[in-house]
C-alpha cells in the first residue's frame, strides 16, 4: 500500500492554476479570511539587562499615524486611518495588504520600567519601541561571600 498525499484536500482534482484563484482560501467566510489576527501588524519583543524592545511591523504608514499610550502598565500602540478607497477600475486577482486601523497592546511588568524615559521610532516600516528597565529590574552582578 502506497501512502500518497494530496497537496490540496479540498480540491484534490484540480489543475494548479484553477487551485491558485480559487483554491481553499476562495471558500473561506470573509471573517476567517480578513480576521482580526490577519489586521494586526507582527511584533517583536526582545528583552535585555536593561531594556524592553518592540518592534512593530507596519510599513505604509506615517509617524503621525500612531498613538502610542501608556496607562496602568499597559501599553497601547493604535493607529485611526481609513484605507484607501481603490479605483473603480482596478480589478485585482490577489490582494492580501491594507493600510488601516489597529490596536495591539502589551502588558508592562509592574514596577520594572522607566516610563520617562521611553523612545519610540518610526523608520522603514518598522515602528521600535525602547522600554528602559528601573535600576531594581535590571539583574544584578554575581557575588561571591567569604566563609568566615
Amino acid at each position: 500500500m502506497k501512502l500518497v498525499r494530496r497537496l490540496n484536500s479540498q480540491l484534490p482534482e484540480t489543475n494548479e492554476w484553477f487551485n491558485h484563484f480559487l483554491g481553499r482560501d476562495f471558500f473561506m467566510e470573509p471573517e476567517q479570511y480578513f480576521g482580526k489576527n490577519n489586521r494586526q501588524p507582527q511584533v517583536n519583543i526582545k528583552e535585555t539587562d536593561d531594556n524592553y524592545h518592540i518592534d512593530v511591523a507596519a510599513p505604509g504608514y506615517e509617524k503621525a499615524d500612531f498613538n502610542i499610550e501608556i496607562d496602568n502598565n499597559l501599553l497601547t500602540i493604535s493607529v485611526e486611518k481609513e484605507m484607501e478607497q481603490k479605483d473603480a477600475n482596478t480589478m485585482y486577482s490577489h490582494n492580501e495588504y491594507h493600510y488601516g486601523s489597529f490596536k495591539r497592546a502589551f502588558t508592562l511588568p509592574k514596577g520594572k520600567i522607566n516610563e520617562s524615559n521611553i523612545v519610540a521610532k518610526y523608520n522603514n516600516g518598522i515602528l521600535n519601541i525602547e522600554i528602559p528597565k528601573t535600576e531594581e529590574a535590571k539583574p544584578k552582578p554575581k557575588r561571591i561571600l567569604d566563609i568566615n
